[in-house]
């Protein structure tokens, strides 16, 4: 019982934090050229922070004529969802049900969250928790960014551009005990930092997403940690 409050109060941390970024993509969606509707129904529908982010800054570039490329960068940054599902399919539950209603909630942190935990009945409450209560803060605070958004002014100075980035990085932290985790962070941190001023939005998540397997599949550092141990213990 007490591990599982533990979820619920981590999940629900995630939730606010996720949820109150909402708040600059309904200011941007409006001031990009959206209504307050579309704005909405973009976030009810596509659900997916970082595709809705990247489908208003490009269509606030160039417009209606814009249409292409913003469906195409929100689409490449989308992709990534789909590893997401086949990681969270055996979680969400067997029955066919279960898959299609989690699919619209399979999002970066009903992910961490859910893959956070070692128990499997913790992780499909972790899932839950986090995918629906984000939907939720998420819509809602959309609305209220969409209605609100010249009156807000600019989001960065509230904080709210790093309110997702923290909540990851909690996330993230406690996972940080060992070498081979801590290269695969900076490798594909560093990726992805290096490409995005050159390619188009999305690419550059999906190059790092490469270089994170690459990193983690060889398993380098724990290798040779594993080595230097037992040589230890054969030293004894």
């Amino acid at each position: 019982m007490r591990a599982e409050r533990e979820v619920w109060r981590e999940a629900l941390g995630v939730v606010l934090a996720t949820s109150a970024y909402g708040v600059s993509f309904g200011a941007l969606a409006v001031a990009s050229g959206l209504d307050v509707w579309q704005s909405c129904v973009l976030s009810l529908l596509m659900f997916t922070g970082g595709s809705q982010f990247a489908f208003v800054g490009v269509f606030a570039a160039g417009g209606v004529s814009a249409l292409p490329s913003a469906i195409a960068s929100a689409t490449l940054l989308g992709v990534r969802n789909v590893a997401y599902g086949m990681r969270m399919s055996p979680i969400v539950g067997t029955t066919p049900v279960r898959r299609v209603a989690a699919a619209h909630f399979t999002i970066d942190e009903s992910t961490a969250v859910a893959i956070s935990q070692n128990d499997p009945r913790l992780r499909q409450v972790g899932f839950w928790v986090t995918g629906v209560g984000i939907f939720v803060g998420w819509n809602l605070t959309t609305l209220v960014g969409a209605l609100v958004g010249d009156v807000l002014g600019d989001p960065k100075a509230w904080g709210l551009d790093a309110a997702a980035a923290a909540a990851f990085l909690a996330l993230l932290w406690p996972r940080l005990k060992k070498r081979q985790a801590i290269a695969v962070g900076v490798a594909a941190a560093v990726i992805a930092a290096a490409l995005t001023p050159f390619i188009m939005p999305g690419l550059p998540v999906l190059v790092a997403a490469v270089v994170a397997i690459v990193v983690g599949w060889f398993d380098w550092l724990g290798r040779a940690g594993a080595s230097t141990a037992i040589n230890g213990e054969v030293g004894r």
